[in-house]
């Protein structure tokens, strides 16, 4: 039995952001229900790869079954929510779609050391459509916003054409 094992359905909200300078974010999965706030840590890479896997899905799940509701970023808050308390680093993360009831479940699971024993933790969060859509172009608004100058690395990159 995993040593956390919550189910969000449906989530209030759903979002990534990052806390930190440039260089030095951790990134950041939340989600909420009600008074319940779900924390994850998760990498850059992951959620540029989330960000891409629910883009693909929903453009699918869009030409199986078109969804007339426009995702306006303006509307929607994606800023995280206080207080920040990771309950874990997230080592893989999956997405499914329950047709039955048109939602969208986002499954992470702790990393946990090999030697422990134990299962990892799993948060299922349950969303729309809409949301997923929004988590999708945040994410990735998240991870490019990270480096727009390459002089912040600490070295000089050169470019000619």
């Amino acid at each position: 039995m995993p040593s956390v094992e919550i189910e969000l359905n449906p989530v209030d909200f759903v979002t990534i952001g990052t806390i930190g300078p440039k260089g030095q974010r951790i990134f950041h999965l939340q989600a909420g229900k009600e008074n319940q706030l779900i924390s994850l840590i998760i990498e850059k890479e992951q959620a540029w790869a989330l960000s891409e896997a629910i883009n693909d899905l929903v453009d699918d799940l869009d030409r199986k079954e078109p969804n007339m509701e426009d995702v306006n970023m303006r509307e929607m808050d994606m800023d995280l929510r206080e207080p920040i308390r990771p309950m874990f680093r997230v080592a893989q993360m999956g997405i499914g779609y329950d047709d039955q009831h048109s939602m969208i479940v986002l499954v992470a699971q702790e990393m946990t050391a090999a030697n422990e024993g134990e299962e990892p933790g799993v948060v299922r969060m349950w969303c729309s459509r809409r949301q997923m859509r929004a988590l999708s172009l945040h994410a990735m608004d998240t991870v490019e916003a990270g480096r727009a100058d390459p002089k912040q690395n600490g070295r000089l990159v050169y470019y000619w054409t």
